[in-house]
């Protein structure tokens, strides 16, 4: 990038999520590479990783990590090896969620104590947690970001648990970026629009709502991976340096519509 402000050259970043190519989460690590900077990338188990490797490979990601937040140690151990290589981290990508299926497809009043306390954990308590794991390693300052969805402010049908779920991160981003300003860390959610990926095809009916979220969007086009990349690309760099806090709409506008 022409412009230093918005560089990311010598930036180090973690991204955490990505589950193939046509991830959210592969978007935005595609766009912090363009601008930059160094990655460390993440993937769930083995299953994993035959679709996520080629996509590291791609980035040139100086650390390919395991990470399953719901195993113990697992998040911890990814700290560690970038503490051991790099010794700091400038930017935080959390493109993180689930839900059981059994839950997701019921109501809300129906999902089970269970279901919603594993989907608050997962999706939400786990940008928590590595905010907290990336504190030491951003002494100079940093950007937290994390995926949400407009299901987190309007009832979008067949969204369900992940309605509130997504909600209470949104909720955590602000209380984050309120305790953490002083430290010159930023926090972020991106509010990104309907795309078809892994994690979205487990809504029940989602190719429903994709054609409804394109009828609503003024333009008739709904959003890519790739221009989510670029908006988080911006908030990682220094010109995004006033704001934090923000719940920032990459949508196509599907957010202004009634």
């Amino acid at each position: 990038m022409p412009n230093s402000e918005y560089s990311l050259k010598s930036k180090k970043g973690l991204v955490v999520g990505i589950a193939n190519s046509h991830s959210i989460a592969a978007g935005c690590a595609n766009a912090f590479r363009k601008a930059g900077a160094d990655l460390a990338v993440t993937y769930l188990n083995e299953h994993a990783l035959p679709f996520v490797s080629p996509v590291a490979g791609a980035l040139k990601a100086s650390m390919l990590l395991p990470c399953d937040v719901r195993e113990p140690g697992q998040l911890e151990c990814v700290f560690e090896e970038i503490a051991d290589k790099w010794g700091r981290l400038d930017f935080l990508l959390h493109s993180v969620a689930f839900a059981p299926r059994e839950d997701l497809h019921n109501h809300l009043i129906d999902c089970t104590p269970e279901g919603f306390a594993l989907a608050m954990d997962v999706s939400c308590h786990s940008f928590i947690r590595m905010s907290k794991l990336a504190l030491p390693l951003m002494s100079d300052g940093g950007s937290l970001m994390t995926i949400s969805f407009y299901g987190a402010n309007k009832v979008v049908e067949n969204y369900n648990l992940m309605g509130p779920v997504k909600a209470a991160l949104e909720s955590s981003v602000k209380y984050m970026a309120a305790s953490l300003a002083d430290r010159n860390i930023r926090t972020f959610a991106i509010s990104a629009g309907a795309i078809r990926t892994r994690a979205a095809s487990g809504i029940d009916r989602f190719d429903e709502l994709l054609d409804a979220a394109r009828l609503q969007t003024p333009s008739g086009h709904l959003v890519g991976i790739d221009e989510i990349g670029r908006i988080a690309a911006f908030l990682a760099s220094e010109a995004a340096g006033p704001l934090t806090g923000s719940i920032v709409y990459a949508d196509n506008g599907f957010h202004i519509m009634a």
